[in-house]
């Protein structure tokens, strides 16, 4: 049996990235941040659809046009292909579990 929470990485100076799941129709992913965000010129504008849920922590994403919504332990979003985002903020003093499905848009 795997938990999401198994190996969280100790060394946390860039982000981790896990692929839990990667199939020709969708990627499930663990994303593991502390205190990371986004670089200014580091927009998001992803092919695929991605869902997005935070199981521990806090984080803020910012999309293009100004919007920002800040999702805590439970918090989930859609973000459609080619909406432009980023992550403004996660906590620096605590760890943001993230949990991200990507899959190809309907239609």
């Amino acid at each position: 049996m795997n938990n999401i929470f198994d190996n969280l990485p100790a060394d946390l100076s860039r982000e981790h990235f896990l692929d839990l799941l990667n199939t020709p129709s969708v990627r499930i992913e663990r994303i593991v941040s502390k205190g990371h965000d986004s670089p200014e010129a580091g927009w998001y504008d992803q092919d695929e659809d991605e869902w997005v849920m935070v199981l521990e922590g806090e984080g803020t994403l910012a999309f293009e046009g100004g919007r920002v919504v800040t999702l805590s332990k439970g918090g989930f979003i859609h973000i459609p292909a080619h909406c432009r985002h980023r992550v403004s903020h996660t906590r620096p003093d605590d760890i943001t579990v993230w949990l991200a499905v990507f899959f190809s848009p309907a239609g």
